[in-house]
């Protein structure tokens, strides 16, 4: 969960009084948050917060609002936006999109924030908004960049290109001498840090103004003089590059929105596209985009347990910041069963607009979880369950459980990991032909695309990185993996296995064969090994596990050329055991 510092100044004077700790605790509770700790040498609460897709709530400022607004009701308006037909005047500032950025880096959002001087604590609390913009909902700077700039020294229009790596040069921010951009990716500490996000193409984006003036190589560096904001500076140029439209134009309202609740005049930017994007090719952001969600009133009286008038219905929704409507009846978003409004009488249907800093409600039950946070958990009655039961380990964990403590008797570590991981490691280092691979439709990273369908990558992960350990080096996980299946109603099974690992140059046959004979002695199963042929394996060394005349497992050496897909220098054997089978 997000876990921020927020100043303790700027957050009291944001909300226009001051709170004990006891009552910063109760209030908190309308943003999900936790009151970690309070330093008071340097004014800072420390704050953790249980929304992870709240990113408006992320500063001081902006957590401060959601505040602001749950005690007075007062939704606060922002008129630089520019929305749908409502469209205002193009902006005098602009940025020219590169039609070669399509591929690349695609978007790009900015405003003009300016009328007050930069203090220690605001800039502080600029970049904590930055940081976490960036790196959390981001994805590390992977969907969302974001750079501040002096925009008194900046010559407009901006234009957004894709420049050439090698005869592209500028200086980078804290350093002195000029470089190009493979040399920054190559050397400069954010270089090596965020550079492998675009160092893949044959052109990188680059950020520069209407002279030429470098003002930084998104998603990596701000240059040394258009990029090096400083207390007392006024007049702010702020940008934000990524991939996904509808996150960038939500980061680029949250942090419009917390400069505007600073004091700050903002000042939007037309972005010029050379191709078409979801809102034209012309956007004037910061640009509002999110859509109205339709309930039913009745149904939030149902989910929530307790009588709510249409009128009460209506404050808490205004005190959590939302712009709400009695109105026709529409269908609900796709999903929403039982909560559609087809039907309904128009006094019993709500109709929702989010405010603009916030593109989290994808669903009738986010609108009733508002009325819920905008009355107050408190104000609910505990009504204790109707229903008595005890709780027991069920006979597959119970059987879980016996494997693993033998395994650790027989002096294996027990070790515990992700069910999802990348493709590559799963089906490519594993020479497999990824038949049975459950993956992800729509993954948020590489590292995370598919589900295991064996533990054995796992434990080569494990050793991979452990060749400065003692030697011999004994593991082993019990945990689930699932595998297509066209036989099962949802197309795939979901298994309990257990597998060993043991690497050491002393590693062969004989030493898991040992092991697992005492495994299956003390769990009571006889069993017999049969000829394997699996590529994961070194033909001739390895087994099937036989119990009853069905396979419940393999064995063996680990093939050479599997060890060197993953970097081990060091022999290794292993095992595989379905323990839901050796239970059946």
């Amino acid at each position: 969960m997000p876990k921020i510092e927020v100043n303790r100044d700027i957050f009291f004077k944001q909300i226009g009084k001051k709170f004990t700790k006891d009552k910063l605790v109760e209030v908190l509770e309308c943003a999900k948050g936790e009151l970690d700790e309070v330093d008071e040498e340097h004014g800072v609460l420390k704050i953790e917060l249980n929304d992870t897709n709240r990113p408006d709530l992320w500063s001081s400022v902006g957590l401060a609002r959601a505040v602001r607004t749950w005690l007075t009701g007062e939704r606060p308006a922002y008129k630089f936006f520019a929305a749908g037909k409502g469209k205002k005047a193009t902006p005098k500032k602009r940025i020219i999109v590169d039609e070669k950025l399509k591929s690349i880096r695609s978007y790009i959002a900015a405003f003009v924030a300016s009328g007050v001087k930069v203090d220690e604590a605001g800039l502080i609390d600029l970049i904590q908004t930055q940081e976490k913009l960036c790196g959390n909902y981001g994805r590390k700077r992977k969907s969302i960049a974001m750079g501040v700039y002096r925009s008194d020294i900046i010559a407009y229009p901006v234009n957004y290109t894709a420049a050439d790596p090698d005869k592209t040069r500028f200086t980078p921010l804290g350093l002195e001498e000029e470089m190009s951009l493979r040399e920054i990716l190559a050397r400069h500490p954010k270089g090596v840090e965020f550079g492998p996000i675009i160092s893949g193409f044959k052109r990188f984006p680059y950020l520069k103004d209407a002279h030429g003036e470098c003002l930084s190589l998104p998603p990596v560096i701000n240059s040394a003089k258009l990029g090096a904001v400083e207390v007392g500076d006024a007049s702010l140029f702020i940008e934000l590059t990524g991939t996904d439209l509808n996150t960038l134009l939500l980061a680029c309202s949250v942090v419009a929105c917390n400069m505007a609740d600073s004091g700050y005049e903002i000042e939007p930017v037309s972005v010029e596209y050379p191709f078409e994007t979801p809102y034209g090719q012309t956007i004037v952001t910061p640009f509002y985009f999110q859509k109205p969600v339709s309930f039913r009133l009745s149904e939030a009286v149902r989910l929530l347990g307790d009588k709510i008038a249409a009128s009460e219905a209506l404050a808490c929704l205004k005190r959590m910041g939302n712009s709400v409507k009695r109105g026709s009846a529409k269908p609900a978003p796709s999903g929403a069963e039982g909560l559609t409004t087809g039907g309904a009488k128009s006094a019993d249907v709500f109709v929702l607009q989010p405010p603009p800093f916030r593109n989290d409600f994808m669903h009738p039950v986010d609108a009733i979880e508002e009325i819920m946070m905008g009355r107050g958990l408190g104000s609910f009655s505990p009504i204790q369950p109707e229903a008595f039961t005890v709780g027991r380990l069920s006979p597959r964990e119970e059987f879980t459980r016996r494997a693993r403590e033998i395994m650790v008797g027989l002096g294996y570590q027990e070790m515990i990991y992700n069910y999802l991981g990348a493709k590559a490691d799963i089906v490519g280092k594993m020479k497999g032909d990824g038949t049975d691979l459950l993956e992800i439709a729509n993954p948020m990273t590489e590292n995370y695309e598919a589900v295991r369908n064996s533990i054995l990558p796992n434990l080569l992960a494990t050793e991979a990185g452990s060749a400065n350990a003692v030697y011999p080096h004994r593991f082993f996980e019990a945990g689930r993996i699932a595998r297509l299946d066209p036989s099962e109603n949802y197309g795939s099974t979901t298994r309990v296995f257990l597998s060993l690992f043991v690497a050491d140059r002393a590693a062969d046959f004989n030493a898991v064969s040992a092991d697992l004979s005492g495994l299956m002695y003390y769990l009571s199963r006889e069993y017999v090994l049969e000829p394997l042929d699996d590529p994961r394996f070194i033909k001739g060394r390895s087994a099937r596990i036989m119990v009853e005349k069905e396979c419940v497992g393999v064995m063996g050496e680990v093939h050479p050329q599997v060890l060197e897909a993953w970097g081990v220098q060091t022999p290794c054997v292993a095992a595989e055991i379905d323990l839901d089978l050796l239970r059946a």
